[in-house]
């Protein structure tokens, strides 16, 4: 196992290398496009689709992808898409959370698979948009997430445990949300004290928030944004638990599914580009 997932690791940063070292976001933006239809075949097949009908809805997904890209969205997005995700995340999966899983599978399928389809449209929109951005500001936004999680970990293995949503995800607990929390709150402030002195592609997630919210609204941002990296990784384990599968798929071997590994980005990457004001 150990041995699948670093070769699998491997090669996914080698083509993520090549995709980024290319002129312009084009070709970073056609590499999750290719995750994030993955991501909906996946969705689709965990909410109840057949096989074939699973692949429909990804290739649906990577056409409203590719429509977008030729659109020019993904350098010039539509007026309020990064809203629309708050819109659509933040009381969704209140909704969600608040029902379990036992209470998914009650919803009709095709509002749960347009919901998923839409909020991957949109997590890719804001992923390649990040791209485009600069890479400071897309890295910003991935080591929050990546911060938020490790520090989690380490955070919930040491105190936790009083647990947050035993139901959905026994290993999380409280701790590890606030462990999450201070850990991205440090990494700001080392951001930031080198998006000062370094000479790089455009300020990162922190100063843009900074500067466009102030201190106290900004440092309230961000524990919305390590809340929401959480929410993504329950709203799936909810899906799969009313599934009941262990991994979103696996396509990627010693790793699960996309959808394993992106869950956190899903409403961190528009909802950060909503408060960055980009």
């Amino acid at each position: 196992m150990l041995r699948q997932r670093v070769i699998t690791a491997v090669a996914l940063l080698l083509v993520l290398i090549a995709s980024l070292a290319a002129p312009g976001p084009v070709w970073f933006a056609l590499l999750t496009l290719v995750l994030l239809a993955a991501a909906g075949w996946e969705w689709a097949r965990l909410n109840q689709a057949g096989q074939g009908l699973a692949v429909a809805m990804g290739a649906l997904l990577a056409a409203a992808c590719a429509g977008s890209l030729a659109a020019g969205w993904v350098e010039q997005p539509p007026s309020g898409v990064w809203w629309l995700a708050v819109a659509l995340w933040v009381p969704g999966s209140v909704v969600a959370l608040h029902g379990g899983p036992a209470a998914w599978p009650r919803l009709p399928r095709l509002a749960r698979w347009g919901l998923g389809l839409v909020m991957l449209w949109v997590a890719w929109l804001a992923i390649a948009h990040a791209r485009a951005v600069g890479l400071n500001f897309m890295f910003s936004v991935f080591c929050l997430v990546w911060a938020a999680d490790i520090c989690a970990y380490f955070g919930g293995r040491a105190f936790g445990r009083r647990k947050l949503a035993p139901s959905i995800s026994p290993g999380k607990s409280w701790a590890g949300v606030w462990s999450g929390l201070a850990g991205v709150l440090l990494l700001a402030v080392a951001w930031m004290a080198v998006d000062g002195r370094w000479s790089l592609d455009g300020p990162g997630l922190y100063t843009r928030m900074a500067d466009s919210l102030g201190p106290a609204v900004g440092v309230a941002a961000l524990l919305v944004l390590v809340a929401m990296s959480v929410v993504g990784d329950l709203v799936e384990s909810l899906v799969k638990r009313a599934a009941g599968a262990k991994d979103s798929s696996r396509l990627l071997p010693g790793h699960g599914g996309v959808l394993d590994r992106v869950d956190a980005l899903l409403p961190v990457f528009p909802i950060a580009l909503a408060f960055a004001g980009v």
